[in-house]
């Protein structure tokens, strides 16, 4: 079975010598007086409740999955499941980031993105079910009537309710604008709904006392489209006026869907049939509320994803070092044995190197994401909250598609490793594969992503957020332009810059005339921009690494050696990207639809 060590030495490198985060949280008052030492603790505390608590139910949750009981529409989740979530309310773990105004810890997000890194290493589909509970947070936060605030934010907070988004519908998924589901309004201000919802991630388990569904939903007289779209806190049992537990509401499970993945985690399809609910935000508007839920859980899938990059990187490096197969083409290197591991072989340490420069490079950028986030919520000055959640904004999409495409190549790789046991269910490696495959589809696929980061995040403002980032490339070239050691890392990454901004012109002329040429570049133009993001940091992380290197800590030797590896073999990549990016949309358009 494969086992997991949080990787703190990486997190703190990451945190306190690469970003300092620290020193940019003394900047904002309600972080002040966070420390190094505070932020060590916590997440050495983390690490142990991932990997002693979480870890040990991953393969269980994966083997018995969740259980519907038709009758009372019940479900039961995994063995351990429910007492793990015990434990994680009993820590506190719920609150750490959260208000202080509602029982939360008020510590930074980006302590809690680590947090979430090390839960989604140890048990990806437990994670789930906490973690839609922060968007719902973040939702009836920003857009909660004070009356709602009241009944459901401290729950959330505590961890005693947990929350979902139901979006989906049988006949539409990402475009939203074809759902059917209806509210009624009431007498009393409340309103019915009634329709049909699938997919809905932890949509019903026996974990918490309570479900808050924050669904989307048309009123009778909303406009077609995506326009007529409003939002609705509908709980699983009705809230009475003082908090405590009424009735249970018109809100159930109707079935699980049986899944490639994710078996621990309750993926339902919720019937609504006269639920009770109260409007979140504006009429029509539920679309802008919403969002501050779905962006919350792009980063979280990213977060996912980063995290079974980082464990299936673990257990394969065990096992290449462990594994005798072969001789080394250039000779035997354990002459004593009657093979040698399987480290030794080129192809075997590329891929590792492979899946561990992406988990390392995405977890800089998580971390880097998160700051700006936390530095956008909590800076009392205007220019730098804008100019945060400008990156914020561009970097989101890129986080959540490029974080989920690197896994999926990264826990197959990791698989391929292990050879036929990683096919089989023993190793756990074939897990990683299928709990990653979910991570590229949901919360709007990768080409969703990458046509919001192409065409709304970048087109739509004429580069001006793309430009932003471009002025932390460009210092960081200047500043190392004449430090001979960071050459190999500053040239080329000065040379994909100017690359994404010559790109990013064609494709916006080109997309005058032919929209079209968005569609058909955005894929590739994307990975191009996620590998710009990466080159930057760990050109920075190569830095670091090299002035600490001579001090014989192996870790920077690894570092700097990983980051070597990063540039020679997987940012060329960006060449044939580039170029597939540049032949527009005719080869695929052009293409008669009948022939297919």
């Amino acid at each position: 079975m494969p086992s997991y060590s949080p990787p703190l030495r990486d997190m703190r490198f990451v945190l306190h010598e690469v970003l300092d985060v620290v020193g940019a949280l003394k900047l904002l008052p309600a972080h002040a007086d966070v420390d190094v030492e505070t932020i060590d603790a916590v997440l050495e505390e983390a690490g142990k409740f991932a990997s002693e608590v979480l870890a040990p139910l991953n393969a269980i949750g994966d083997a018995e999955g969740c259980t519907l009981d038709k009758a009372t529409h019940e479900v039961k989740t995994p063995t351990g499941f429910k007492d793990a979530y015990a434990k994680y309310v009993e820590g506190g773990w719920p609150a750490l980031s959260c208000d202080p105004a509602f029982g939360g810890q008020g510590l930074p997000h980006v302590v809690s993105q680590c947090l979430f890194e090390m839960l989604n290493s140890a048990n990806q589909a437990w994670t789930m079910y906490p973690g839609l509970s922060h968007g719902a947070y973040e939702c009836l936060r920003a857009f909660g009537t004070d009356e709602q605030k009241q009944s459901y934010l401290g729950k959330l907070t505590s961890g005693r309710w947990t929350g979902t988004m139901c979006l989906t519908e049988p006949q539409c998924g990402t475009d939203l604008g074809l759902l059917r589901t209806k509210a009624e309004p009431q007498a009393d201000g409340s309103y019915r709904l009634t329709g049909n919802k699938i997919f809905i991630s932890a949509g019903e388990h026996d974990m918490a006392e309570n479900i808050v569904h924050l669904v989307l939903a048309r009123l009778p007289d909303a406009p077609t489209g995506s326009k007529g779209i409003s939002l609705f806190v509908v709980p699983k049992w009705n809230v009475k006026a003082d908090g405590s537990l009424g009735e249970r509401n018109g809100i159930w499970c109707g079935g699980l869907e049986h899944k490639m993945g994710i078996h621990g985690n309750a993926t339902a399809q919720i019937v609504l049939d006269g639920a009770v609910g109260s409007l979140v935000g504006q009429p029509n508007k539920g679309l802008q509320a919403m969002f501050v839920m779905m962006n919350a859980a792009r980063l979280g899938v990213g977060m996912q994803s980063l995290g079974l990059t980082e464990v299936a990187y673990q257990n394969a490096a065990v096992y290449a070092k462990e594994r005798l197969q072969m001789r080394s083409l250039s000779g035997p290197k354990a002459p004593d044995k009657p093979a040698d591991p399987i480290i030794v072989h080129p192809d075997v340490r590329k891929m590792l190197l492979t899946a561990r420069a992406f988990a390392e490079g995405g977890r800089a950028l998580a971390v880097f994401t998160t700051l700006l986030l936390d530095r956008e919520l909590a800076s009392d000055d205007e220019d730098v909250k804008k100019e945060c959640a400008d990156l914020v904004a561009l970097l989101t999409p890129i986080v959540k598609a490029f974080f989920t495409d690197n896994a999926w190549i990264a826990t197959s790789h990791c698989l391929q490793v292990y050879g036929g046991h990683g096919y089989i269910r023993e190793s756990g490696m074939e897990q990683f594969v299928r709990d990653s495959r979910i991570n590229m589809i949901y919360e709007g696929t990768n080409t969703i992503q990458s046509l919001d980061l192409l065409g709304r995040k970048v087109l739509a403002d004429n580069g001006a957020k793309l430009k932003k980032f471009g002025k932390l490339v460009e210092a960081f070239v200047e500043e190392e332009g004449t430090n001979e050691a960071m050459q190999e890392f500053v040239n080329p990454l000065a040379d994909l810059g100017g690359k994404v901004t010559k790109l990013t012109t064609e494709i916006g002329m080109k997309a005058f005339k032919n929209p079209d040429e968005v569609g058909a570049a955005a894929v590739d133009y994307l990975r191009v921009c996620g590998h710009l993001v990466f080159a930057y940091l760990w050109a920075r992380m190569a830095k670091v690494a090299l002035d600490k290197a001579s001090s014989g800590d192996g870790f920077y030797v690894a570092k700097l050696a990983t980051a070597r590896f990063y540039f020679a073999k997987l940012l060329p990549e960006t060449a044939g990207l580039i170029g597939s990016a540049r032949t527009g949309a005719a080869p695929m358009m052009d293409f008669d639809a009948a022939l297919f």
